[in-house]
């Protein structure tokens, strides 16, 4: 960012990107920061079972390689495939669910993504009054991921952060309130 003399531009994640924009604005890069369900503030425990559900979930998606059309061309398939990441999975449409689905099987760096989730370093937070721009974390109420009480430890980390709460929403809010998403994230950069 600095490099490409963008200071000050905002930043925007889900999930891990998520994760990756706090990190940004706790070392001072970037502007005003929209981090969506962000990883890194699972207890111990919780770190735990999201590795031992979240791998065998993406290795099943990725046996089912060739049949993910199929599978998530209906409501029955996508509640089955995609109820850990969403609130209402069978009322997604196969379009919309497919090409992230289909990232996560092909992607070369998912194992390694979940290795550093998993066994790297907890989050850190930023003091008060250090960030760049302004830092608004978005959370799904019914989220089964970073589920919601990790909220109350982020902004704990994050304290100048403001927190939206998305209700009936899962781990991906452009699923679950794409449009309540896109009015945060346009509301928070402008």
């Amino acid at each position: 960012i600095r490099e490409q003399g963008l200071d000050g531009v905002s930043t925007v994640g889900q999930s891990m990107g998520a994760r990756m924009v706090l990190e940004l604005a706790r070392r001072g890069v970037g502007g005003d920061t929209v981090a969506l369900d962000p990883g890194g503030f699972w207890s111990d425990r919780e770190l735990l079972v999201f590795g031992a559900t979240l791998r065998p979930s993406i290795a099943l998606v990725r046996a089912l390689r060739g049949m993910l059309p199929a599978l998530l061309g209906n409501s029955v398939g996508r509640t089955l495939l995609l109820a850990q990441l969403s609130a209402r999975p069978w009322a997604l449409s196969r379009e919309t669910v497919l090409p992230d689905v289909r990232g996560l099987a092909d992607s070369p760096s998912t194992g390694a993504a979940l290795d550093a989730l998993t066994k790297g370093p907890k989050q850190q937070g930023a003091p008060a009054g250090t960030v760049p721009g302004r830092v608004t974390i978005g959370w799904g109420r019914r989220d089964l991921v970073t589920l919601p009480r990790q909220a109350a430890r982020a902004t704990d980390l994050y304290p100048d952060a403001v927190l939206h709460w998305f209700e009936r929403c899962g781990h991906f809010p452009q699923w679950d309130a794409p449009h309540e998403a896109i009015r945060l994230i346009l509301d928070s950069t402008s």
